[in-house]
């Protein structure tokens, strides 16, 4: 049975639904698209539940129209804003000398206990930095391995509480209930990075409409992240305030003018040949004012070098910037500003700075090749994996690698139910069927006897 999910991003400036499922290839079939105005969201946090509810239910109503298959699954995007990452460690032994996932289950779930999470805050994600099969070096997959102990090192993250119940209120009105919450930036991480950055370790940039949230990758687990109240719309508001024009006004000349390049490296001749912009002025719209446009270019760069230098402080501090041999990712819609891998360099200390858009998966809706949508796809990949890494997901399970079992066929009262009226009268009839020919058999034995007696 196809298993089809509902992926919604909630972001501040936009929100994103995607219904989707994998083909008979295990590749993402896209089901339905749609992205709604955000409103009643600041910071990635609900500011009011009836206005959040209303774009939420517009953004599923949407992506629902045409579309016929059952929604098994809904993954929802959880911005780093109130979260919490923590490391913990758990051990266990191994009985049968032989890891199978339940070992991996009982060690992840050992060192969540071992861990001391804030009773105001619930667990997101517990991912396994590493893994130990008794005195062996790390390794990230034990399953299968033969050993007498089994430890683990994990990275937890825990989201506050209210902030996931509101969350869970604004999709009530839309009868949608939450099979798994996932950390925005980890979702990006998924979506942006390949094998090599993955392996020597990368931190992720996503700086959106107002919030950048930051996680440090490596392997198959995060092992940082953090989170900064501003984004794009800072950089409207800078011009808004400082120049004195309507924000209408200051975001288009953020998108016109927005140039993070020296004035040496413009490459556009006719940009630098304009000295001087008109600009409306605010409360008085009617008029315009000149201003140079050198003023307009500073205000925007001093903003977003603030952005990059207080990400850096942060992840420096982290202590994790060692492992981060890849470099720094940057996605996100502020990702596209001219200069801006220019001006990381700079603040980074020259040191790789990619800018990345997320994996594009093929479909006749829209295109997935834009940094804005790099939370929504990696939804789509964390929710469709056939063969996921270990992680004990929102609701403290395990996601398990697909095994496959064979089903025994002497025991006909474990035969699973199927779909099919066909099929449901052919179970009802079985286990009849096996009572008769038990008691046919028991008549045939006596009778046998009182021959031989």
């Amino acid at each position: 049975m196809n298993n089809t999910i509902l992926a919604i991003d909630i972001g501040t400036t936009s929100i994103t639904a995607v219904i989707a499922q994998n083909d008979l290839n295990n590749k993402i079939n896209i089901l339905g698209v749609s992205v709604e105005n955000s409103d009643g969201i600041n910071k990635g946090l609900i500011t009011n539940i009836e206005v959040a509810s209303k774009t939420i239910k517009e953004a599923v109503q949407n992506v629902s129209k045409g579309v016929l298959s059952h929604i098994n699954s809904t993954y929802v995007s959880l911005s780093s804003a109130y979260t919490k990452g923590i490391r913990s460690v758990g051990s266990v032994n191994v009985p049968n000398g032989q890891i199978t996932q339940t070992e991996i289950n009982q060690v992840m779930q050992m060192a969540l206990y071992n861990a001391t999470i804030v009773p105001e805050y619930d667990v997101i994600h517990v991912l396994p930095i590493y893994f130990k099969v008794d005195d062996s070096q790390l390794i990230d997959n034990p399953l299968n391995m033969n050993g007498a102990r089994l430890e683990v090192a994990v990275y937890i993250v825990t989201a506050k509480k209210t902030a996931l119940t509101n969350i869970k209120s604004a999709l009530k009105s839309s009868n949608i209930e939450v099979t798994n919450f996932v950390l925005s930036g980890y979702a990006s991480a998924i979506s942006v990075l390949d094998e090599q950055q993955k392996k020597f370790g990368a931190a992720i940039l996503d700086i959106g409409g107002s919030t950048t949230d930051i996680v440090c990758f490596k392997g198959k687990s995060i092992i940082y992240n953090d989170f900064l109240p501003v984004g794009s719309a800072n950089i409207t508001n800078d011009l808004s305030v400082t120049l004195h024009t309507p924000p209408s006004a200051a975001e288009t000349l953020k998108i016109k003018y927005a140039n993070l390049l020296p004035h040496s490296n413009h490459s556009d001749k006719e940009e630098n040949s304009i000295k001087k912009i008109k600009i409306p002025v605010i409360g008085d719209e009617q008029n315009t004012k000149e201003m140079p446009l050198d003023s307009v270019q500073l205000i925007i760069h001093a903003r977003v070098e603030e952005i990059l230098v207080i990400a850096r402080e942060k992840i420096k501090k982290s202590g994790v910037a060692d492992s981060l041999g890849a470099g720094i990712v940057i996605t996100g819609g502020m990702s596209q500003l001219v200069g801006i891998k220019e001006l990381a360099q700079e603040v980074f200390d020259n040191i790789p700075i990619k800018i990345a858009n997320p994996i594009n998966i093929r479909n006749g809706y829209m295109s997935f090749d834009d940094p804005t949508m790099s939370t929504i796809v990696g939804l789509l990949l964390y929710g469709l994996d056939p063969n996921p890494n270990f992680e004990l997901d929102s609701n403290k399970k395990l996601r398990q690698k697909q095994v496959v079992t064979q089903q025994p066929m002497n025991n006909l009262n474990e035969i699973k139910p199927n779909n099919t009226q066909a099929d449901k009268k052919q179970q009802e009839i079985l286990p009849r069927i096996s009572e008769q020919d038990k008691a046919k058999g028991v008549s045939k034995i006596w009778k046998k006897f009182s021959e031989w007696f």
